[in-house]
């Protein structure tokens, strides 16, 4: 007797599971992604803002800092999710792909909109710090709660729904704190969701 064809939820739960199982085989889970942003956010946001209390170091090496540190974790996401994506095939490789390009093309996008909002001029300095950090970081909230629901993973939509909240937060509290906020909630976030996702490679749990 043929075996019957799977449902939409069973299809998706078997690629769910595959992508998973490759990921641990080849050293590309979603830990060792989430540890790089949450050095980079926890370092150079921590940093930005120590800047910003003392008068002996200049307002543009924040900037810097964070500048370097960024290309090290986009540099290593990318490293990581090529080696990863070596041995996925079919539909997860097609929805990981355009995930991917989907946080390239939102970066793209909110960068032109921040800068040209910055250009208007009627902004102070305070609040166009409070536009960039407001704005990035409810885009990353929003690119993770999507995939969360693509993976149905709940870690991911929960840590999405977490910077969402954060970024709200980060314009409320004002500049300099907002710094302080991308610090301790965003990159605590990414490191809680780091160290969940390890334990859950180790144990082979989902």
């Amino acid at each position: 007797m043929d075996d019957e064809p799977m449902s939409a939820e069973e299809s998706l739960n078997l690629i769910a599971q595959q992508n998973r199982r490759n990921r641990r085989e080849l050293g590309g889970g979603p830990a060792r992604m989430l540890a790089a942003w949450a050095l980079a956010w926890l370092l150079g946001w921590g940093f930005t803002y120590f800047a910003t209390r003392t008068e002996s170091i200049p307002g543009w090496v924040g900037g810097v800092v964070v500048a370097v540190l960024f290309v090290f974790a986009i540099t290593y996401t990318g490293y990581v999710s090529a080696r990863a994506g070596r041995g996925i095939r079919g539909p997860s490789k097609t929805v990981g792909a355009m995930y991917g390009y989907s946080w390239a093309l939102s970066a793209i996008g909110l960068t032109v909109i921040d800068i040209r909002i910055t250009q208007f001029g009627s902004l102070s300095s305070d609040q166009v710090s409070l536009l960039w950090s407001g704005t990035w970081l409810l885009l990353t909230g929003v690119l993770y709660l999507a995939g969360g629901m693509l993976w149905q993973d709940k870690l991911m939509y929960g840590l999405g729904a977490w910077m969402i909240v954060s970024a709200g937060l980060s314009v409320l509290v004002g500049f300099p704190a907002n710094f302080l906020v991308l610090a301790i909630c965003g990159g605590g976030g990414f490191l809680l969701g780091a160290i969940v996702y390890f334990v859950r490679e180790k144990s082979g749990r989902r």
